[in-house]
């Protein structure tokens, strides 16, 4: 049934059997799959019902308990992104990217502190709402464009993830299939506002845990015969994959800042990151301003401290182990096996068929020599382990050799193809080797984590356009019945926006990587201007609204000339921006009659 539905689809490529076939997506597979998301989409649809304003769309009408905080903030947070990408992330750099966490539950402990506060106080939609009462519409109208534009273009790329699955069980074209997974997701947002993205996120989180546990179990159930777990830590460890913490200690040496993933770089740039983005950016600030308290929000935000970094070292263990269950199982010359099947070209077909050839030979010899280490560590035959351990890094060295000629290959082939296999690691995984079912499972959750971190960001992108920019703006005093048909254009709005992004996220490379690199190109200077806010009184709205274009300038330039890891970038831009905003307040006084008064002086 399932073939035939296939095979009537016009925008299919002509391999698509061949792929059917090969990704062994069953009946059953399908049921799972389409069943989960029915049952999300009518809970989401049920809960949302009885929405008549723009607060019970955006704000739930603050009835949130903790527990939902909790969930949302996660499952926000928590996207397709992650669990398609961060298992790749580890087998190919190992799990020094948890170090990226690491700045994470200070900087809950510092918005439940300051920020959480003022924003209940305030009795804000948006984070942005407050900056035009403590120093202009200007400043506020600035802050709300960089968070629009940087939250737009990194929910293009949470599309671009379950979009990679789609095009790889269907042969269907990418971009063909990003438009069909954003038009699917709008929907589902504009039907369902707040409350429906808050409560069905409670549903997906409980699948997700599940669903990656089950993952997890598979790897290490399907390692060969007398192979244990912690043989597998074994050899991810010897082979460089379980470096959770790199530690460089000399500041001076210009390694210490172009290293992406180091303990300092996430203590302080992960802070920074971290209380931007759950401080200032909307997708996040408007989960916690649903609570029924300060209270309720302050459980929700420092419970995701404590549960986000071990959640995603488990994550990331999965990658280490995946790199580990390919030392026994034979790997693919290119994980992202469409690219193969699409060259027609038979010299560059035969030389694939080569180079596959040359690959396979080298995987036996990997097999071969894994699996005798495995009986060398369980002897102690420590001259032999040695002996062993250097054949397979010399093994690993000619595989990715062997790699990078199939992209060369791939790309001559087809100039706009994706040569990057992170992505795709922990996709062929699933497809090639887990039962009957479970396949269906893992792709319903991978869809279900993108559903959730999606409506919520186009939720966002929604309410900072209709209250920071359209009713400030364009149509102050308008019926609240108004208000609310417009967010739901503007969320249709903002999702064909991700959608014109989502064509070009195939040239990013890792896709958890790149959101990141992303944000921080704006989270810096969007957080400046807060901290300007909250502790700098004497600084007014046109040194603040300055200090922050010269800083985002300084940030790009910075990021294109490569100076320092993207990490970094948080911090400068947010220290960059207060002292900047300090001197050229010096510079740009304010008109005499206009009071800088901040939230701390009424």
């Amino acid at each position: 049934m399932v073939r035939s539905c296939i095979a009537d689809i016009g925008i299919i490529d002509p391999v698509i059997l061949f792929i059917y076939e090969a990704f062994r997506m069953s009946n059953l597979d399908w049921w799972i799959m389409c069943l989960t998301f029915l049952v999300i989409i009518l809970y989401g649809v049920y809960k949302s019902r009885g929405q008549r304003n723009v607060d019970s769309y955006f704000l739930d009408n603050k009835s949130m308990p903790w527990y939902l905080i909790l969930f949302s903030i996660i499952g926000t947070q928590a996207s397709a992104v992650t669990f398609l990408s961060a298992p790749g992330q580890a087998f190919t750099d190992g799990m020094r990217f948890v170090q990226y966490y690491f700045g994470l539950p200070i900087a809950m402990i510092v918005i439940c502190i300051a920020f959480v506060p003022i924003f209940h106080k305030l009795k804000v939609y948006t984070a942005y709402q407050f900056l035009e009462d403590r120093f202009d519409l200007k400043t506020r109208s600035l802050t709300a464009f960089l968070f629009l534009l940087q939250r737009g273009m990194s929910t293009g790329i949470s599309i671009y993830a379950p979009a990679i699955i789609v095009s790889s069980i269907l042969g269907w074209n990418i971009y063909w299939t990003n438009i069909f997974m954003g038009g699917f997701l709008i929907i589902y947002t504009v039907l369902g506002g707040t409350r429906a993205v808050a409560h069905t996120q409670k549903l997906q989180l409980f699948i997700i845990i599940a669903g990656m546990f089950l993952a997890g179990y598979m790897v290490v159930h399907l390692l060969p015969n007398g192979v244990s777990f912690s043989d597998a830590l074994h050899i991810a460890g010897k082979s460089g994959k379980l470096n959770v913490i790199t530690t460089p200690t000399n500041v001076g040496d210009h390694s210490f800042w172009e290293d992406k993933y180091t303990l300092w770089s996430g203590l302080i740039g992960g802070f920074f990151l971290a209380l931007s983005y759950f401080g200032t950016d909307q997708s996040q600030v408007g989960r916690y301003l649903t609570a029924r308290s300060i209270r309720e929000s302050r459980m929700g935000l420092l419970l995701n401290g404590l549960v986000k970094v071990p959640m995603q070292f488990l994550i990331l263990l999965i990658g280490a182990l995946l790199f580990a269950f390919y030392q026994f199982q034979p790997a693919p010359l290119s994980f992202n096996e469409m690219q193969l099947h699409k060259i027609e070209d038979p010299v560059l077909h035969n030389r694939i068929s080569e180079l596959q050839r040359r690959f396979d030979s080298v995987s036996q010899l990997k097999n071969t020599t894994t699996l005798a280490l495995v009986d060398q560590i369980h002897a102690d035959d420590k001259k032999k382990i040695q002996q062993s351990r250097q054949q397979l890094s010399n093994l690993q060295i000619q595989t990715e050799q062997l790699r990078a000629e199939a992209k060369t290959v791939i790309k001559k082939a087809d100039p706009a193809a994706d040569t990057n296999d992170t992505n795709y690691i922990f996709l062929n995984f699933v497809i090639h080797y887990l039962p009957k079912g479970l396949i269906g499972l893992l792709f319903a959750i991978i869809f279900l984590a993108a559903w959730g971190s999606i409506a919520a960001a186009l939720n966002s992108l929604s309410s900072t356009t209709v209250i920071d920019i359209y009713k400030r703006s364009v149509r102050p005093l308008a019926s609240e019945r108004h208000y609310l048909n417009v967010s739901r254009w503007f969320t249709l709005f903002w999702g064909v926006f991700c959608i014109v992004i989502a064509q070009f996220a195939n040239k990013l490379g890792s896709l958890i990587e790149a959101v990141n690199v992303l944000g921080s190109l704006f989270y810096g200077t969007i957080l400046g201007i807060f901290m300007i806010a909250f502790f700098m009184k004497r600084v007014k709205g046109a040194a603040a609204f300055w200090a922050a274009i010269l800083t985002e300038l300084i940030i790009i330039i910075i990021y294109n000339l490569d100076i320092v890891s993207f990490l970094w970038l948080n911090a400068i831009g947010c220290l960059l921006t207060m002292l900047l905003g300090y001197f050229l307040q010096k510079i740009l006084p304010d008109p005499p009659d206009k009071k800088a008064a901040g939230v701390f002086e009424k």
